[in-house]
């Protein structure tokens, strides 16, 4: 793919308030603004997201600047890790946020179907045709109705390391599989722990499997299964479980073994990569780009001590999953919409892009505005591959099956860890799971 060539090629070497509504400067932007938005004094607003920590204040700032041109008070609530849930009990209970931002294209096409959600409006309609590829428009629409502005991007084919780990195991950046496997267990010989696994939040263990698959099994398959048009117990599904049964069946190769990839979370699992000095409790972790905003809580600097490389290829070439966060609007008031207009414009994606940790799908973002060269080059990559990119599987699923914690596919690959070897029953219970879910909500 496309994609694949523009990744390669991208990280390779990688080692005061607005003036006014109608286009015054405001104070979170060095340029003059290129959208005009509405004023809204004396209006609330409530935005609803996953993001914590590092990822939620650079999303405040963002906020802020919106806050400042338009004169609106927005209130951020975190949704936590199940979205599809915490939405629905306020949709149930009578007041739900005006927008919310999600991480899965089935729950958008799942609350668009419920009558959730409101299209865009015509300015934002406007800011999506001018900045943004058929690709991305077309993920944030429901049969064929816009309804959501990808704001965040992410490529999730990427593996982050400890580059003095690296260099005192004499280890470069492996290419394919077996050359990651091979500098695995090179680095676990020099005395470091050599891969972090977030396992405690399923999501985690759903990226290692579809970079895996779309490696081995190719686009073509990975469409039939996101679809459930194949069945999990198809044999392309064994040999990518047992593919990633070899690194997830080496306790050794595992930073804290099994049981302690079971129980450390996604921000443990980068920043315990990268802190601990001459010491780390790991060497390398697969993870989006986003993974930079975690590394920043450490003192590792990106580029010098934290590097990136693609994620090896199973297959004939390195896979290229992107993910991403959605904006959409719960309720048909103006400051909603002007929001939504706000995401979609270079201005919000400036702010964001200037703090660190963040990709966006936008194509009219200068790459200048990035915070360093290794998420410039990351970003360049993701546009590079224009509309030649595969969405994360799980988030196209229903969410009873790929977004939520504790059951579907999180659990099952959560179960799958934990005992690696049993490949067949893995495969009939996400069968079973995504049968169930697909046919609850009129899917194969």
């Amino acid at each position: 793919m496309v994609a694949t060539a523009a990744l390669a090629l991208a990280l390779a070497g990688c080692g005061g308030g607005g003036k006014d509504g109608n286009g015054g400067e405001g104070k979170g932007t060095s340029t003059a603004p290129t959208v005009h938005l509405p004023r809204l004094k004396g209006q609330k607003l409530q935005v609803t997201a996953v993001w914590t920590g590092p990822e939620r204040e650079n999303f405040g700032k963002v906020l802020d600047e919106f806050e400042r041109r338009t004169g609106a008070t927005v209130d951020f609530v975190p949704s936590g890790d199940d979205m599809a849930g915490f939405i629905g009990s306020k949709v149930a209970g009578g007041g739900p946020p005006d927008v919310a931002m999600l991480q899965q294209v089935g729950v958008l096409n799942e609350f668009a179907e419920k009558g959730w959600l409101k299209p865009l409006g015509a300015d934002a309609r406007a800011q999506l045709a001018k900045n943004y590829t058929k690709g991305w428009r077309d993920l944030g629409a429901h049969n064929g109705t816009p309804y959501g502005v990808y704001f965040k991007a992410s490529n999730k084919s990427l593996v982050w390391y400890n580059a003095k780990a690296f260099g005192n195991a004499g280890v470069g950046e492996p290419k394919d599989w077996k050359g990651f496997l091979k500098a695995a267990q090179t680095v676990a010989e020099s005395g470091v722990q050599p891969v972090s696994v977030g396992g405690s939040d399923g999501w985690t263990l759903t990226d290692w499997f579809e970079n895996v698959y779309l490696s081995q099994a190719g686009p073509e398959k990975y469409d039939q299964l996101a679809r459930h048009q194949i069945k999990w117990t198809d044999p392309s599904v064994k040999q990518a479980l047992t593919t990633l049964g070899q690194l997830f069946g080496r306790k050794d190769l595992l930073a804290g073994g099994t049981s302690g990839a079971l129980q450390t979370d996604f921000p443990t699992s980068v920043t315990q990569t990268f802190g601990g000095g001459d010491a780390p409790k790991a060497a390398m972790v697969s993870s989006a780009d986003f993974a930079a905003a975690n590394i920043a809580q450490t003192k590792a600097k990106i580029g010098t001590d934290a590097k990136v490389f693609p994620f090896p290829a199973v297959g004939a070439r390195s896979p290229v999953v992107t993910g991403g966060d959605v904006a959409v609007a719960l309720k048909g008031n103006k400051a909603a919409q002007a929001l939504l207009t706000f995401l979609a414009s270079t201005d919000a994606a400036k702010i964001w892009a200037q703090a660190g940790g963040f990709v966006s799908p936008n194509k009219e973002l200068d790459q200048a505005a990035y915070a360093d060269g290794v998420m410039r080059k990351i970003a360049k990559a993701l546009i590079a591959a224009g509309d030649d990119f595969r969405f994360d599987m799980s988030d196209q699923a229903p969410a009873s099956f790929g977004g939520k914690p504790g059951q579907g596919e999180w659990k099952d690959l959560q179960d799958f860890l934990k005992n690696p070897k049993d490949i067949a029953g893995t495969q009939a219970q996400l069968e079973k799971d995504a049968a169930k879910s697909f046919r609850r909500h009129g899917g194969n």
